[in-house]
This record gives C-alpha cells, structure tokens and sequence, in this order.
C-alpha cells in the first residue's frame, strides 16, 4: 500500500546504532561532520590576515601570516598552522609538527585546538594513540561549545572508549550537537530515540531530529526520514515528501534510496510510471550491491529499446557523479 513493497532487513533498520559508529576524526578547525555546511574558522576571525589567505585558498600569504600571529602570541594562528601541516596545505604534511602546533593552541586555551589534538590521540596520528586523553581533549573543546567536540566525546560514551560507557551521558552531549546544527548528532539522536537507547522510546523524537539532519542534506538521514513519511512513524505519512528525500539521497548515491525510487516509478507511485526510470535507478542499485528480484523481473520484462535507454541514463548518471557530464 505504500508502494516500498516488503521491506528488507536492511529497509527494516535503516538507522546505524550509535554503539558501531567510528570517531569523527576531522582534521579541520571547526568543521561539522561530513555533508554539513561547515564553519571553517571560528566567529571572528574571517577578517583576520592568516585566515582570509587560507579561506582564499592562498596558502602561501596564510602560511606566513600565520607564522607572525603565532609569534605574537595569537592561539588561533597555532592552530591554523597545525591544521596546515596536517593537512598538507601550503606545506609538506607533517602530522607529529601539526600536534606540536595544536597543543601549543590548545595550551594557549583555543578550544579548536584542544578538539584537533584531541582526534590525533583518538587516532594515533603523529602522537601515541590515547583515548583517555583524546576524550579529555573533546571534554574541554566541548565545555567551549564546539559542537563537533560535543559529538566526538558523545561517541565516546557511547561506545565507551577513553570514559566508561554511559548512553544517558552520550544522549546529552548529542541533543547538545544537534541543537547547535551539527547534522550527524541530530541523525544519530534520531536513532537513539528510534531505539530507545539513553532516552525514553519516542517515534515522535525520532522523526523530528531525523527530519532535521535530512533538511541539512546528511544522505542516511534523507534516507531513513524518506521511509519514515512513508510508515508515519511518528509522523502523519506524506509520501510525496518522502520521495523527494528518496530522490535527494539518490542522486548522492545512496543505493538503497535508489532502490526504493526504482519501486515507485515502476508502480507508479507519487511519480507517473516511467519504466525507463525504473530500470535506470535499479541498475545502479544493483550495481551497488542491493538485491531486489522483483526489480530484477521487471527489468527482465522491458522492451530492448526501453533498456538500452535505461542503461544509456544510467550511465549519465554516473558521468555527471565524475564530473564528467
């Protein structure tokens, strides 16, 4: 009836359990998690010599502005640096220099600092692996408001890693995230509540910070929102909507979302039938890895001319993902 068919164990739990996730090891200044509109500098600081230069992309001039801020004391310029040396930007990589340079920021109380450290001892990169102190880092970026900060030490928590393991404590520091806009925190919120993990069971909840990471463009979390409108769980169904974010995580690649977008144009479901479609977006989904013979079937079933279009828009789709298009 809400033209997804049966669903798969996959389908079923589309949403990751916080527990499996990794680390958010970004070696950036202030960025959000992947996908997310980022931040690159701290407020303030745009107008500054070193980071305008960087921001430009003219890492030369950012290089040594930041040479002579960092002389003069500025705690941000450490940073800068550092990240400029992980990052081999403007400079050879050099990730036992770039630690060097965070923990001078940090130590100077840049907050930004403190959580790119803190990723380098999550990681092991440059610096002994130390959890313990990776979480000590996160806990004092956190207490400065980072966001990023706030999510990383949520993952701590939760998968207890560098502090005992406490879901309660990882929920708190995630609704911190996400009420700052982080998009990760508010998906993976969404999944705490789905499951009732460290918070009271609420579909409601669920929906609600779900609905924001997709607004935000996270892929999974367009995925999983688009089968959400379509049950209503915790939602009055709208499955018009609820394509639109199946189309959206599609076209970003997400196989199961253009699994999902080749049932409803082959029933003809909030799209007219377009079997041309159909074939187009399960080919690719296949060609991912999903499974779904009675997609398989139906391409089976077209005309030659109607597959060859298919394949033909298939593979435009794929030049357009390489730039090629």
């Amino acid at each position: 009836a809400d033209g997804l068919g049966k669903p798969r164990p996959a389908d079923m739990r589309v949403l990751r359990s916080i527990t499996a996730l990794t680390l958010c090891l970004l070696l950036t200044t202030g960025a959000r998690a992947a996908e997310t509109p980022t931040a690159t500098f701290p407020t303030g600081l745009a107008d500054d010599p070193a980071f305008a230069a960087f921001d430009a992309g003219n890492y030369a001039a950012a290089l040594k502005a930041a040479q002579q801020a960092a002389a003069a004391g500025e705690p941000a310029a450490h940073t800068l640096l550092g990240r400029m040396l992980a990052e081999g930007l403007g400079v050879a990589r050099d990730l036992k220099a770039a630690a060097a340079w965070y923990r001078k920021g940090a130590e100077l109380g840049d907050p930004n600092a403190k959580l790119a450290l803190g990723n380098l001892y999550a990681a092991g990169a440059g610096v002994p692996r130390d959890l313990k102190l990776a979480a000590d880092l996160y806990e004092a970026a956190a207490t400065a408001g980072i966001d990023v900060a706030e999510y990383n030490l949520a993952l701590v928590y939760a998968q207890g890693v560098g502090r005992p393991a406490d879901m309660a404590k990882a929920a708190e520091l995630l609704l911190r995230a996400a009420k700052s806009g982080h998009a990760q925190a508010q998906y993976d919120l969404g999944a705490l509540y789905a499951s009732g993990a460290g918070v009271e069971r609420s579909d409601e909840e669920a929906a609600r910070w779900i609905s924001q990471a997709a607004e935000q463009g996270l892929t999974d979390a367009q995925l999983e929102y688009g089968v959400i409108l379509f049950k209503g769980r915790g939602v009055f169904p709208d499955q018009a909507r609820g394509a639109y974010f199946f189309l959206a995580a599609a076209e970003k690649g997400n196989p199961i979302a253009q699994n999902r977008l080749a049932r409803l144009y082959a029933r003809g479901v909030v799209f007219s039938k377009d079997l041309v479609a159909a074939g187009k977006w399960h080919l690719l989904s296949r060609e991912a890895g999903v499974s779904d013979f009675e997609l398989d079937v139906f391409l089976a079933a077209l005309k030659p001319e109607e597959r060859q279009r298919a394949e033909i828009e298939a593979d435009r789709w794929r030049q357009r993902q390489l730039g090629l298009e």
